[in-house]
């Protein structure tokens, strides 16, 4: 596998890098510090069977531009992409392969299927969502505390995500409260709470490390070399 690495001077990036070893064929990052590219046009064509994109949601539209243009399939590890930047990566998996997750972690993509079976065994119970990270994290709520909402809704189609609960008023049947804790270095703690009336279920993933992402956008990379065009997530590694 040959990999473009996009936000390479960032920690995330430096811990890729280090995975991928020789197999980082070309690097991009805003800072240009240490002597890599700050722009695709900077870095020119390179011939890669990914690009790993571990840098700002922000540049979203220049990397899918680059990998339209060389043909390249795209692992997109960001989150926080308004509606705008979202859809300019769900157009692109028309043109070349793209992996698009809120998370890359496989412990985070089996909680997720978990979750799912969870809400269809007990449609009538109570769902709520917790996410801890640190105090740094731009985005509220996480791209992982949405994937695990979507795991709901896939259950049960009428689910409506309630961010932060704030004012008067019961809780809705269909209602999912999502809630965002921000606290010191907390690399990353999803809860899944599922209450019945008379019994709760707990599902819960708590990540030791960043290096637990790292290693999941290379498997994702590994994952996309050679697919067609499309959309993918962590669902189809699972397979």
């Amino acid at each position: 596998m040959r990999a473009i690495l996009c936000g390479a001077n960032g920690a995330m990036g430096k811990l890729i890098d280090q995975i991928l070893g020789d197999d980082c064929v070309g690097r991009v990052s805003i800072d240009g510090e240490n002597g890599v590219p700050k722009t695709f046009e900077e870095l020119g064509v390179v011939e890669a069977d990914v690009i790993i994109d571990f840098s700002h949601h922000s540049a979203i539209a220049d990397v899918l531009a680059y990998g339209k243009q060389t043909n390249t399939a795209v692992v997109v590890g960001t989150t926080g992409h308004t509606e705008e930047e979202k859809s300019l990566i769900y157009a692109a998996s028309k043109e070349i392969p793209v992996f698009y997750a809120g998370n890359v972690s496989m412990g985070i993509a089996v909680l997720c299927r978990l979750v799912k079976q969870a809400a269809a065994f007990f449609p009538d119970a109570d769902i709520e969502i917790v996410e801890t990270h640190h105090t740094r994290k731009v985005d509220a709520p996480s791209g992982t505390a949405l994937m695990l909402f979507n795991a709901v809704k896939a259950a049960r189609p009428n689910a409506v995500a309630n961010c932060g609960r704030s004012g008067e008023g019961k809780r809705t049947k269909d209602e999912v409260g999502i809630h965002a804790l921000r606290l010191g270095n907390v690399v990353g703690i999803h809860e899944v709470h599922i209450h019945t009336g008379n019994q709760s279920l707990t599902l819960k993933h708590e990540s030791g490390s960043r290096a637990m992402l790292a290693d999941g956008a290379v498997a994702a990379a590994r994952f996309m070399t050679g697919k067609p065009t499309g959309l993918y997530d962590m669902e189809d590694i699972l397979g």
